[in-house]
C-alpha cells in the first residue's frame, strides 16, 4: 500500500509541475494546447502538486 502511494504521489507531482508550467506558459507543449497561458491551470496544478506531496509523504510513513 505504502508503495502504490508513492508512486501515485510522484505520478501527481510531475503532473502538477506540467500544469503549473503550461499555466504559466513556460511550457508550451503541445502547442495547441488550451492550458497554455491559462493561470487557472497554474492554480489546478499547484493543488495537484500539493496533493501529490501529501501521498508521497503518506507513503514513506
Amino acid at each position: 500500500m505504502a508503495r502504490s502511494l508513492s508512486i501515485i504521489g510522484f505520478l501527481a507531482l510531475a503532473i502538477g509541475l506540467l500544469w503549473i508550467g503550461q499555466g504559466t506558459g513556460a511550457i508550451r507543449w503541445p502547442p495547441s494546447s488550451f492550458m497554455v497561458n491559462q493561470l487557472s491551470w497554474a492554480g489546478y496544478g499547484a493543488v495537484l502538486c500539493a496533493i501529490g506531496l501529501i501521498l508521497i509523504w503518506l507513503g514513506n510513513r
